[in-house]
């Protein structure tokens, strides 16, 4: 069980995230220019690198995973997403125009991915709810190494970014951004390559859990320290 969440904190460390870093940004008054820059890097990242990366970690830990595994993961939670939507951008603009995509499209396509994020956040908590109750030192385990991870990330990028003399509405999400996880790719990974009731699969459970509050607490370190 102890490699499982090992493996879990693999898959929540290795996925930078995508989505969640708009948000920090905003309440830090970021640059909007370079987090949509930052986002396309960290997605070129997630195609490019994601898989030898989480392949050579658990690997490290003696947790093996077939190649074909981690690569169908990621056309499946990545690849397929990433090209759907740019083939949906590319082709309804030229047959609908901007201003349909823009005020028609995707304020009915946006609440799609929240549904899909519950359903599958209450099918985790409904599989692995009892195991968050019955075990907390396990939870304890798991959330410390996480915790510090984020914090840790987030004060070395801060720092790079002040000897470099960033503007602070880059530095910030810099940091954010470097600290924050794909959450919803590696709890969708950890399903697929270990199933629902597995020790990964809570492993990013308790990911979730810790996710916001800490991002919130480097939201306001990094307003704090506003320059």
């Amino acid at each position: 069980m102890a490699k499982e969440y090992i493996a879990g904190a693999i898959l929540l460390g290795a996925a930078p995230c995508t989505a969640m870093v708009f948000v920090w940004s905003y309440l830090t008054n970021g640059d909007a220019n370079y987090t949509l820059v930052q986002v396309s890097i960290n997605d070129l990242i997630l195609l490019i690198a994601f898989i030898p990366i989480v392949r050579f970690l658990l690997g490290i830990t003696a947790v093996y995973i077939p190649y074909d595994v981690l690569v169908t993961s990621v056309v499946i939670f990545v690849v397929i997403p990433l090209g759907a939507g740019y083939l949906s951008h590319r082709y309804l603009i030229r047959h609908k125009g901007l201003e349909w995509f823009t005020s028609q499209f995707l304020p009915a396509l946006k609440p799609v991915s929240v549904i899909a994020l519950l359903t599958t956040l209450v099918l985790l908590f409904a599989f692995q709810g009892f195991k968050i109750v019955e075990r907390p030192f396990d939870i304890l385990l798991i959330a410390i190494p996480l915790t510090i991870q984020t914090y840790f990330i987030f004060f070395i990028t801060w720092g790079i970014g002040r000897y470099l003399r960033l503007r602070h509405a880059v530095c910030a999400p810099a940091a954010l951004i470097g600290a924050s996880n794909f959450f919803e790719l590696a709890v969708a990974v950890a399903i697929s390559l270990f199933g629902l009731e597995s020790g990964a699969s809570l492993a990013t459970v308790v990911g979730v859990l810790i996710e916001v509050p800490v991002m919130l607490s480097l939201v306001a370190v990094a307003n704090r320290w506003k320059y």
